[in-house]
């Protein structure tokens, strides 16, 4: 989920849950070695636990950024495997290194003898016109067999070929079964499902076959559901009770942002999601889309979008739900 799950994404998805695990957008082990790391890759502590996730085929490239992604204080390095766009097919990372799992191996092995945090692998079942009942155990065996700590497995086909990265988001049809069956070959190893996962209550069902979940889009989209994972999946209360009060929550990070020079719509963007259905969910995307934007916008403007809102109203109220954001990318929360 490039440019979706930034830092200040993942401050307000802390907000929503203690206990689910944050994944950063990918970033390629080239960037992180060469480019101005605390901008790419720099984050809170009270985002813990986060996660890293890096692009990349250099075995020695993606061991020197794992090892700076350490220093830094991530808790798991994670290669991506499982991203289908046009940058990562011409740069040798992402989904196309599902037809190289010796080559992924080699990078995991690297990545291991170069941290001590779990390195983790997300991938798809497979690409093109590989069969997945062959291509996803023939690239789990090898990655297991480096030492990775867990598979992350996206139950959809890449293609490649003919489809854009939005519609390979979609279009290849879902195969939770393959998943499952992956996690019963290998029940001394800790496989999680991605893909199609629509809220809590769904991750919870899956969470009968795989060791976690992980939800990208539908957090991202409606960022409230992440109020369920504490009390839902591990019996905790959620951190705070409301969306209202999570925005409460945020307007200490959000301040000390704009006090460094950031933009209000930096964190507002990731905020469109909220209020899905109820009077005036529409006139509070309104005036962050047009008001937020503004150079000079301030608390102030996050507080009249907030005033938009008919806090008696319910979840059936007003338009049906959609999301206003236009950003492309990886919200990455895992839990189970």
């Amino acid at each position: 989920m490039m440019d979706w799950t930034d830092r200040r994404c993942r401050a307000f998805h802390r907000v929503l849950t203690r206990r689910a695990r944050l994944y950063t957008e990918m970033v390629t082990a080239d960037a992180v070695v060469f480019g101005p790391r605390e901008r790419l890759i720099g984050f809170d502590p009270a985002e813990h636990p986060v996660a890293l996730q890096l692009g990349g085929s250099d075995a020695g490239r993606l061991a020197e950024a794992a090892r700076i992604g350490v220093d830094f204080g991530y808790d798991e390095i994670n290669l991506n495997c499982g991203c289908p766009s046009d940058r990562v097919q011409s740069g040798r990372f992402g989904a196309c290194l599902m037809r190289e799992p010796a080559l992924v191996a080699d990078c995991v092995a690297s990545m291991k003898a170069a941290v001590a945090v779990p390195v983790t692998v997300k991938c798809r079942i497979g690409v093109d016109d590989q069969d997945p009942q062959d291509a996803l155990f023939a690239f789990a065996d090898p990655v297991k067999a480096a030492g990775a700590d867990a598979l992350i497995v996206h139950a959809r086909k890449a293609w490649l070929k003919g489809l854009s990265p939005k519609e390979n988001r979609s279009v290849p049809p879902l195969d939770y079964g393959i998943v499952y069956a992956l996690k019963r070959a290998h029940p001394d190893w800790p496989v999680l499902l991605n893909g199609g996962v629509p809220d809590v209550a769904a991750a919870v069902a899956h969470l009968a076959h795989v060791d976690g979940v992980m939800l990208g889009r539908a957090a991202y989209q409606n960022p409230e559901l992440l109020l369920d994972v504490d009390f839902t999946v591990f019996g905790e209360p959620a951190p705070v009770a409301d969306a209202f009060e999570a925005l409460e929550a945020l307007m200490p990070t959000i301040a000390a942002g704009l006090a460094r020079g950031e933009r209000l719509h930096d964190y507002t963007r990731h905020l469109h999601g909220l209020f899905a259905g109820r009077r005036g969910a529409r006139a509070f995307r309104q005036v962050l889309a047009t008001e937020a934007i503004r150079r000079e916008a301030g608390l102030d403007v996050l507080e009249a979008a907030i005033a938009q809102i008919d806090r008696n109203s319910g979840a059936a109220a007003e338009e049906p739900t959609t999301n206003a954001s236009t950003a492309p990318a990886l919200l990455s929360g895992a839990f189970g």
